[in-house]
């Protein structure tokens, strides 16, 4: 049992945690939810005993092993499946032991304690783990010096999840996932045995992998039962009921302070007035519900609008060598409106994909044709880098607008969801979500007709990426999206491409259908799918055949609109006549004609309606059969 008592943090003389407590039982498997910059990495230094707190304590079991992911990534010569197995400290030194120990007693307490630690199962175990997270056999073997930051970092998650630590913290673990690491991960963490404290802003690991969500709000913790979604609505409706108290006691405590400067003075009520008093400093002021509005994202539209399709290719090849294709056969088109996810595995060649897409890798064979005019602009991860680390926002934007007046220069920051505040902040004290924001202000700068984004999510908390998401709803270019958030690919996204076995193609099949995929049991689902779509091509043949019976009812209701159409403009026309007064003095006659015109038209109008809506009843009860 993990149990934070009282605890105040604080770091570079702000004030985190405020006497905040919290007890979270032993198996729990719970998410750590706030939005940047609360504490929540703090509280885990805190818990690890790596911070000492301003006030309070967190007490942990005596012998509890916690585990965290290291913040280096390993980068020796060592195998990865070495460096995975060597995370268990306790079976190591057993059996470093085992090899040295004489005494029968002790090497029999070695033996059952290696068989009770389910020694003999270790390396098929680290095995397991480095698949689920993109390690297949043959780089299990090879050196981890040998692969880049990102995947190093894997190996680091690896190694924790394989020591099977008491108390499992895990700060934002799928930053360095793919959406099938991720899919992987949120699948372990559910069944992992012991407790487990996960940061994370991905809105479906939540729902999924965990059965608690740890709030860290206003300086406090609080602990709600159920997923993110369950979360949401539970706090939503409290804050709803908070805000409902608080005007009905601010009504109450109103109506006693009238009361009381009415009959203060008047003996007959003063004992009344004094009851008041009394109630009213007994009361506690029930407080407002204080939610922090996130910043809006705001692209500018395309500056020219371009024609679809905005790009095609004919069995195209990409690489980076000659004769050394990452991609090939590419035979697609994209066009002006298009919101599409690239799926497959990190590795397959994605962000291959998007450089081609982007420009900036040639095609090495096949065609492409690209637009005139065509804009394209890409955010990805790994140009966060790219910023000039001591040039603040507005001395970025200022290089893309040198002739503008300051004005125009900060309201176009703005615009990127910056606060003033930070305007003047060098890109190197920015924070991962501020730094994403001025970058993919950057990119979107000039008005692209295509916006390709590359994990996008990573530096953002679940309020900016709601914000994202409406963002790119509004945008009306076309999107590529590579991402491991599943929500966010869900909320945008309406074509799925699947980028494996050397190209890349359409998927026939849901993000759901996708997960199974991942997880190995797809079988059942696509079979219904599979059903599904006859099915639902079997009532397309059954209504295309009901609508060729009904084509002549059809016909004839268009023929009774066009009829009662001139009717309602041949009335028009009478009453137009009738409303000029010059007409009742020079021809009186014409009056009474047009009067009566105008009666049997009205007539024969209402006819017409009933005839029209008895036509469409029998069209409509056509189509139901």
């Amino acid at each position: 049992m993990l149990i934070i008592n009282d605890l105040s943090l604080r770091i570079a003389g702000r004030l985190l945690l405020d006497h905040a407590s919290l007890t979270l039982p032993a198996g729990t498997k719970a998410g750590l939810v706030g939005r940047n910059g609360t504490g929540k990495t703090t509280l885990f230094k805190a818990i690890t005993g790596d911070l000492a707190s301003e006030t309070g304590s967190v007490s942990l079991p005596k012998g509890l092993k916690i585990g965290q992911v290291a913040q280096e990534a390993p980068g020796t010569e060592e195998p990865l499946i070495e460096i995975v197995l060597k995370a268990d400290k306790e079976r190591l030194a057993l059996l470093e032991e085992a090899e040295t120990a004489t005494d029968p007693g002790r090497i029999a307490d070695i033996q059952i304690r290696l068989a009770d630690i389910d020694a003999h199962s270790a390396e098929a175990r680290a095995s397991t783990i480095l698949a689920g997270l993109g390690f297949d056999l043959e780089a299990q073997q090879r050196p981890a010096s040998s692969f880049s930051g990102g995947w190093r970092m894997r190996v680091a998650l690896a190694a924790v999840l394989f020591s099977q630590p008491d108390l499992l913290l895990l700060d934002e673990p799928t930053n360095y996932l793919d959406l099938e690491g991720t899919l992987w991960l949120e699948n372990y963490v559910s069944k992992y045995p012991h407790t487990v404290l996960l940061i994370s802003h991905d809105r479906d690991l939540l729902n999924r992998a965990v059965n608690s969500i740890v709030h860290l709000d206003q300086k406090k913790l609080t602990l709600w039962r159920g997923g993110y979604d369950q979360f949401e609505r539970q706090r939503g409706e409290q804050a709803a009921l908070q805000e409902k108290g608080r005007v009905k006691q601010e009504a109450a405590r109103k109506h006693m302070e009238d009361f009381v400067a009415r009959f203060r003075a008047k003996a007959s009520k003063a004992r009344q007035a004094q009851s008041r008093l009394k109630a009213l400093e007994r009361m506690k002021p029930i407080s407002a519900v204080i939610e922090d509005q996130v910043a809006p994202f705001n692209f500018p539209e395309p500056v020219k609008t371009v024609a679809s399709p905005i790009i095609t290719m004919g069995q195209g090849t990409v690489g980076y060598a000659e004769n050394k294709p990452i991609l090939k056969n590419l035979t697609l088109r994209i066009d002006a409106d298009d919101r599409i996810a690239l799926l497959g595995a990190n590795g397959n060649g994605k962000s291959t994909f998007a450089k081609l897409i982007s420009g900036r890798l040639p095609l090495q064979s096949g065609t492409i044709t690209i637009a005139p005019q065509l804009k394209v602009s890409i955010f990805a991860q790994h140009q966060l880098d790219d910023l000039r680390p001591e040039e603040n926002a507005i001395e970025h934007v200022r290089r893309l607008m040198p002739d503008a007046p300051e004005s125009k220069v900060r309201g176009r920051v703005a615009q990127f969801g910056l606060p003033t505040e930070k305007m003047n902040t060098p890109a190197k004290d920015l924070s991962g979500g501020e730094k994403a924001r001025l970058l993919m202000g950057l990119a979107v700068f000039d008005g692209p007709n295509l916006f390709i984004l590359d994990e996008p999510t990573n530096h953002l908390d679940i309020d900016s990426r709601a914000a994202l998401i409406e963002a790119l709803n509004d945008f009306s270019g076309a999107v590529i999206i590579i991402s491991h958030d599943r929500h966010l690919l869900e909320a945008t996204a309406d074509r799925l491409w699947l980028v494996k076995d050397g190209t890349v193609a359409p998927y026939d099949g849901d993000l759901a259908d996708y997960r199974q995929l991942v997880t190995g049991s797809s079988g059942d689902r696509k079979e219904k799918r599979e059903a599904d779509k006859a099915n639902k091509a079997d009532k397309r043949r059954e209504a295309a055949a009901r609508r060729a019976a009904l084509e002549p009812l059809a016909k004839e209701i268009k023929a009774t609109e066009a009829l009662m159409e001139r009717t309602r403009k041949r009335i028009n026309g009478i009453e137009e006549q009738l409303a000029n007064p010059a007409l009742y003095d020079k021809d009186p006659g014409a009056v009474t004609q047009l009067s009566k015109e105008r009666s049997q038209l009205e007539n024969t109008l209402a006819a017409n309606e009933e005839k029209w809506l008895n036509l469409s009843s029998q069209y409509e009860e056509g189509l139901a059969e």
